[in-house]
């Protein structure tokens, strides 16, 4: 075996690690995916989607808590109230 196969057999290896770190992350993504999409199918609300969105949009505000959230949520769905803020 040439010192040129062995560095060859070692940058396989690092390839065959990149692409099992890319596969974890992309099934990852997926699955939270299909989590949220199943969520928002049978009415759940996405409160770490909120959290974001609170975070990114308005700043200035203070989240409501997850009880409050689902409440409100609740409320928006079966009361006819609430709505989007923006």
């Amino acid at each position: 075996m040439k010192a040129n196969d062995k560095s060859k057999g070692a940058a396989l290896g690092f390839m065959a690690s990149v692409q099992e770190i890319d596969w974890a992350e992309t099934f990852l993504t997926c699955w939270r995916k299909s989590v949220q999409m199943a969520r928002r199918s049978i009415g759940v609300p996405d409160y770490d989607a909120y959290l974001a969105h609170v975070r990114s949009h308005h700043p200035d505000r203070t989240p409501m808590s997850y009880e409050a959230f689902f409440k409100d949520r609740q409320n928006a769905r079966y009361r006819g109230g609430g709505g989007r803020c923006c």
